[in-house]
């Protein structure tokens, strides 16, 4: 896994997944603190979560911004969609990804939406099986698009061209 270089990338502004308000408990009382789940993309293949925490919702942004550059991953994308169908894990969550002819748009629920479209991917169906806790089902996505076979990778050691790889 090479490190990608953000700053060389046309970043768009980042997509927050999950706020999620956090109390600590101590003799005084509670205290509240933030913990944010973001992801952030460049509508071209690159794509990364992370997640902060902080005392306030913005600086918690920040952090989770900061966070999901250092994580940020390419993704083989092919016609607007993915190149195969697959499952992603982490924890309890399962996503599956699934391509979709050009047209149908983004067949997906919250988190995954979300990263779908800081991905650049259009035409994508997805359905959650197991834990839909927020923070695992978007690492289950990105576990999910990072093991993604590129086409014309598969397809050159095959030895046939991407457009003969789907015939039977």
């Amino acid at each position: 896994m090479s490190m990608i270089n953000y700053s060389e990338l046309d970043l768009k502004e980042e997509s927050v997944i999950r706020i999620n308000r956090v109390a600590k408990v101590n003799s005084r009382g509670k205290r509240f603190s933030f913990s944010t789940l973001v992801v952030i993309g460049d509508g071209k293949a690159h794509v990364g979560i992370g997640a902060g925490k902080a005392n306030e919702v913005i600086v918690s942004i920040t952090k989770a911004k900061d966070d999901a550059k250092q994580n940020l991953v390419k993704v083989p994308v092919y016609n607007y969609t993915i190149p195969h169908e697959i499952i992603g894990k982490h924890g309890a969550s399962r996503v599956l990804l699934k391509p979709a002819p050009f047209g149908t748009g983004i067949i997906a629920g919250s988190a995954v939406r979300l990263i779908m479209e800081q991905v650049g991917i259009n035409n994508i169906y997805s359905k959650v099986l197991g834990s839909n806790n927020p923070m695992n089902v978007a690492k289950a996505v990105m576990n999910a698009l990072s093991s993604l076979q590129d086409v014309r990778v598969v397809a050159k050691k095959r030895g046939k061209t991407p457009k003969t790889l789907f015939e039977i």
